[in-house]
């Protein structure tokens, strides 16, 4: 039994996917170092945006997180880690350690990071033999050198690590010395072959993977990704940042951004400080997201968690896919099964009759691959561009079948015209002849907006209309 809406099934071995999608090739940049010298900052200076949370508190940077950075009009990719002091005391330490030492394997260029306030410290003298053993270069960063003091002291014997250059000195608070640093940077990247990259290679869709904790997001993105890309957990909030992976498939390319799990509003009002920062966050990334992956359990009930974040996702613009995780944990299914757990939610939620639903294993990568074909048909739709004399005739056609309803006036305006004004997400101009916007039936616009997704099957995508008064009426 096949639902209403459109289902996807791509037969495809999952090693084909795994075999075709590769990280771009763009130079990639670690900034690694122990905790609090200043890694994050710098990373946000590098971006000239706040990506990563900064705080005083050992441990804020958890996963891999990464940028792209501008400089000379070309792009470079920044990798932000977690402190390498870890003492593997519990099993979150070793993993940050663990995504770190991955990040410098993959890197063509490792800045190591220490803090001129502090001093050199006997694991950065550890870490730096072990750093000249890397295939990649390594250039050795002095931050906090936000005093002349500061900068003089590179050349202190405590700063001569063998084999590393002598500290060059920044401020990421202040900005000081960055400039200089890139420098260098582009320098050693073309000195090894590994030229920065024209903006327009790093293009692509942006796909915000959402959902309350524990739903399985991390995992599902070491799915797609095809290695183990972020730390997973049945610790609550492991994920604090949202950390982006460009991927390429063929010769398309994906933003993959992996977001903190979202609470109830009231708990995270008294966890406060980095879970709420994270959330802001996350609201700001679906805002900005080409498509959003609502991650959901199967096992679990829909609550208040799913509703808050349903509320931001209907408002963003952001395209939308539901992704079902934890499918093979259902038991007793029938042929009909996903068609009940998706009446199920559209009860809870009605915008999402008109979202395409998957329904997945991350941990066994179920039907993970049939994704990305999802991704890209919501994106085009989001994408589509309607001519003005097939909406002409669309609209003459809509109110043959069913004519304007008045609704705070005495009676219903006379509807002018229908106008697309942009694209992503698809937004209308409802034109009507009236002095008040409110005299048309709200109800009457909404058969409007369900007439155009019906047309030209605009699944996946939200449709903004305006109502909007004649000029010549309103003068």
């Amino acid at each position: 039994t096949w639902p209403k809406w459109p289902c996807f099934v791509i037969v495809l071995p999952f090693s084909t996917i795994e075999g075709v999608m590769k990280k771009n090739l763009i130079p990639t940049i670690a900034l690694v170092g122990r905790t609090n010298v200043g890694k994050s900052s710098l990373f946000n200076r590098l971006l000239e945006r706040p990506k990563a949370i900064v705080s005083s508190i050992a441990g804020t940077t958890r996963d891999r997180n990464e940028g792209e950075c501008l400089w000379r009009g070309k792009i470079i990719r920044i990798i932000d880690t977690g402190g390498l002091d870890g003492d593997f005391e519990d099993q979150i330490d070793e993993d940050i350690v663990n995504q770190s030492e991955i990040a410098m394997k993959q890197a063509d260029l490792v800045l190591f990071v220490v803090d001129l306030h502090d001093g050199a410290m006997p694991q950065e003298r550890e870490l730096a033999k072990k750093f000249v053993k890397l295939k990649a270069p390594v250039i050795l960063v002095g931050n906090k050198a936000d005093k002349h003091a500061d900068r003089l002291s590179i050349n202190a014997p405590e700063w001569q690590f063998p084999g590393l250059n002598v500290p060059i000195p920044v401020s990421a608070a202040r900005g000081a010395g960055v400039g200089d640093l890139l420098d260098v940077i582009f320098d050693k990247l073309k000195s090894t072959g590994h030229e920065p990259v024209d903006p327009k290679q790093t293009l692509g869709t942006r796909v915000a993977v959402i959902g309350k904790p524990n739903v399985g997001k991390s995992t599902l993105l070491n799915s797609v990704l095809g290695e183990e890309r972020f730390i997973t957990s049945p610790i609550a909030h492991t994920t604090r940042e949202p950390n982006d992976t460009l991927v390429k498939l063929g010769d398309k390319q994906y933003i993959f951004i992996d977001t903190a799990g979202m609470r109830k509003s009231g708990k995270v009002k008294k966890a406060g400080g980095l879970e709420a920062a994270a959330v802001r966050r996350n609201q700001r990334v679906i805002k900005h997201a080409d498509v959003s992956l609502l991650v959901v359990d199967a096992n679990s009930p829909i609550g208040t968690q799913e509703k808050t974040l349903a509320g931001v996702l209907k408002d963003s613009g952001s395209g939308v896919i539901v992704v079902v995780n934890k499918w093979d944990l259902v038991e007793d299914k029938t042929t009909n099964t996903m068609n009940e757990y998706r009446d199920y939610m559209a009860q809870s939620f009605p915008f999402l009759r008109w979202v395409p639903f998957i329904y997945v294993s991350a941990l066994t990568k179920q039907r993970v691959k049939n994704l990305f074909p999802i991704i890209d048909m919501v994106q085009e739709k989001r994408s589509i561009i309607i001519d003005q004399e097939t909406l002409d005739d669309f609209l003459e056609r809509a109110m043959r079948h069913h004519a304007p309803k008045r609704g705070k006036g005495v009676k219903p305006p006379k509807v002018l015209g229908l106008k697309q004004t942009k694209s992503q997400p698809p937004t209308f101009q409802l034109i009507i002849k009236a002095k008040r916007r409110d005299v048309l039936s709200v109800a009457y616009v909404r058969y409007i907006e369900n007439q155009l997704r019906e047309k030209f099957e605009l699944t996946g995508t939200p449709i903004k209309m305006n109502v909007q008064i004649a000029r010549s009426v309103a003068n």
